[in-house]
């Protein structure tokens, strides 16, 4: 049947995903392409990369205050409170019960630790496999062949449907 072999594709749109913002202006989205490298956490960094672009990243004079509503004139600084909160797994607001009143330094030493702690081993992953040639050529051949297996299989149904068989 041909419907059920070409199913119109259906949108996956999730809720609630929150975006990560530069760390030079927390009105952009963080991303490879922006020529600042201090506005962005490559999975690739070294603890001190990620800690002085931390130390680096904009934030306000002010002590943390006590909701994100106090931070609509800052949204760097509410981008260090959502990063950090995502990648705690704490809730927004105890986030700020937790860090209000307290400079942003105090903030940006916890958080470059947490960075460190979830990305360096990505990283060092990321290294350890790009220099394993062997693995990674294995890892194409086999999936060469998956994929040429599943094109056939495909291809066979495909002229069945089209009544080329």
């Amino acid at each position: 049947n041909a419907k059920d072999f070409f199913p119109l594709p259906e949108p996956l749109i999730q809720k609630n995903i929150s975006r990560v913002m530069s760390l030079r202006d927390g009105t952009k989205k963080m991303s490879k392409s922006d020529d600042s490298d201090y506005s962005r956490i490559n999975l690739k960094d070294n603890a001190d990369d990620i800690v002085k672009k931390i130390k680096k990243a904009k934030t306000d004079t002010k002590p943390i205050p006590e909701n994100k509503d106090d931070l609509k004139d800052s949204p760097e600084a509410l981008n260090l409170l959502n990063i950090f909160s995502d990648l705690s797994g704490t809730d927004l607001n105890s986030v700020f019960s937790k860090m209000c009143g307290k400079e942003y330094s105090h903030l940006k030493k916890e958080l470059s630790e947490l960075i460190v702690a979830k990305i360096t081993p990505i990283g060092k992953k990321i290294e350890k496999l790009r220099k394993d040639k062997r693995h990674l050529e294995a890892v194409l051949k086999k999936g060469t062949e998956k994929a040429s297996i599943k094109a056939e299989e495909n291809l066979k149904k495909i002229r069945e449907i089209v009544g080329l068989v």
